[in-house]
């Protein structure tokens, strides 16, 4: 079954790709939910349309990523947590490195940001995605919070 997305799928495509899965998947999930519709010939005709008319502001956007990417490769992260030696209370997710990215004055939405969960002291890597074809590796650091 040939599906145009209307918005980003994790592990399946981006906006306004067109993808072919299961029948039962598309039709059971994907066309109900809003995040795809049927890929008919007059549907991949506009979407050919849209595209093409849409391709100049695409590049504006490209390249205001790229921009944040510079700025966001500038931070430096620190995140302090609770530990008892190298072992955390808790762990670090991707929401509290959108919280450090918050402090460095830079507002990223935490479904961006793919880390893992990290339950030890030390210097990790996330990957921030801004844009399909903009990806960041962004270097971060947990350490132990003094008493």
């Amino acid at each position: 079954m040939e599906l145009i997305l209307r918005q980003d799928v994790q592990n399946l495509g981006f906006k306004d790709d067109v993808v072919t899965v299961k029948n039962g998947y598309g039709r059971n999930f994907l066309i109900p939910q809003g995040h795809a519709l049927l890929a008919t010939s007059s549907a991949k005709k506009v979407l050919a349309e849209n595209l093409k008319q849409r391709a100049h502001k695409e590049a504006k956007i490209v390249n205001d990523a790229i921009a944040l990417a510079e700025a966001l490769k500038a931070i430096e992260i620190k995140i302090f947590a609770k530990s008892g030696g190298e072992k955390l209370f808790g762990s670090i997710t991707n929401i509290d490195i959108a919280a450090a990215l918050a402090k460095g004055g830079q507002e990223i939405d935490r479904k961006f940001i793919t880390s893992g969960i990290v339950k030890r002291t030390g210097k990790y890597a996330a990957t921030v995605r801004l844009h399909r074809d903009v990806l960041v590796e962004l270097a971060y650091e947990i350490v132990a919070e003094k008493a």
